[in-house]
């Protein structure tokens, strides 16, 4: 109790300071703007009792900034695989942990392999275990190169012998229904099954609504929403035994973000998320298990493009996040695994969200 009584003394001592700040906001045009009166506004001798508080300003931290725009790359000159491979979290486990976190013997697919989060999680598996992994992307070169550089990195850090890890790097457009049919069929004849699959292909841009163009539009939400129903749809038929699919959505989901504006990608990651729901109950007694994993802003080449086109969003993004940072795409590692494996045997339907406390806000 004396804490709460100190809190309101120091209140009553800076009421009267805070009464003027704000007469003085109220009297700023620069700061504040005509107030719309309620129907009915209580009032006694004295007046609106709330007339000193009843004051509007143009929102700093809730506001959209229409000078921000961004378009998707249409190809990637930095050939960085887009996270760090380095930082010692990966190597063979030399005390006890839990069985079930293991990927050994699984068949996995990633969509979206070649760069990013999607690359990160194509070596997740194989550090925890799993030596069949496909790697799809846009680009049927770009996927086989990843694939190869994939094999190459274990077998020269000590994690696989020649021959252990068997990756296949298939190109795919995940917006045509019959290019991803192509590719699943090549998982099945060269595999049989797909226990695991993560479909992280995705774009982002950033037009205010009026000036978005609508084919643009299209085409994202035939990659985000459209691409991500075609290959849940492929990667369950490989699924006969059961298995996880893991939607990759974003905070944005279910946030909005600021200051860029990016309706389209919102209400794309919107529905990443309720269709992974959806399946989850539909598939559930076929023993296919259908997550959603919602990462928040994460250090990436796509990332950088955007902090390099717009300097000024890094700090505007690190001073809406608790934990201070962006993301390092290995802080989505465990996430990953628990939704891909067996210790996750009865989770379905779920979101987890990697966002260092953005969207508590």
């Amino acid at each position: 109790m004396s804490f709460i009584r100190s809190a309101l003394t120091n209140v009553s001592r800076v009421a009267p300071r805070a009464t003027s700040v704000a007469r003085v906001a109220s009297a700023s045009s620069a700061l504040t703007r005509g107030y719309t009166t309620p129907t009915f506004v209580r009032r006694d001798k004295n007046g609106d009792p709330l007339e000193e508080h009843r004051v509007e300003v143009d929102p700093k931290l809730a506001a959209i900034d229409e000078s921000i725009t961004f378009e998707h790359p249409k190809k990637w000159s930095d050939k960085h695989p887009g996270h760090d491979m380095t930082k010692g979290d990966f190597g063979r486990h030399t005390k006890r942990t839990l069985a079930s976190f293991s990927m050994d013997g699984k068949v996995c697919l990633v969509t979206g392999a070649a760069r990013g989060l999607g690359n990160m999680m194509a070596r997740t598996f194989v550090e925890s275990g799993a030596n069949a992994i496909v790697l799809v992307d846009l680009k049927k070169e770009d996927a086989e190169k990843a694939a190869e550089d994939l094999v190459k990195w274990f077998v020269e850090n000590g994690e696989a012998e020649e021959g252990e890890i068997q990756a296949l790097g298939l190109g795919c457009d995940v917006s045509d229904e019959a290019s991803v049919a192509k590719v699943f069929e090549t998982v099945k004849e060269k595999f049989g099954r797909l226990d695991a699959c993560i479909t992280a292909a995705g774009i982002v841009e950033n037009f205010v609504a009026h000036e978005y163009p609508t084919q643009k539009i299209k085409k994202l939400l035939d990659i985000n929403i459209m691409g991500t129903w075609f290959c849940a749809l492929e990667a369950a038929k490989l699924m006969p035994e059961g298995g996880s699919i893991t939607l990759v959505g974003s905070m944005s989901g279910s946030i909005v973000n600021v200051p860029q504006p990016q309706t389209p990608y919102n209400f794309s990651k919107a529905g990443v998320r309720h269709m992974a729901r959806s399946l989850a109950v539909e598939w559930a007694t076929k023993g296919i298990r259908v997550n959603c994993l919602a990462p928040g802003y994460t250090l990436t080449n796509l990332t950088k493009v955007i902090l390099d086109a717009n300097p000024v969003l890094r700090d505007e993004w690190l001073h809406r996040i608790p934990m201070g940072r962006l993301a390092d795409p290995s802080d989505l590692k465990g996430a990953v695994i628990y939704l891909a494996s067996d210790s996750s045997k009865y989770t379905t339907g779920a979101e987890i969200v990697v966002d260092g406390g953005y969207t508590c806000l």
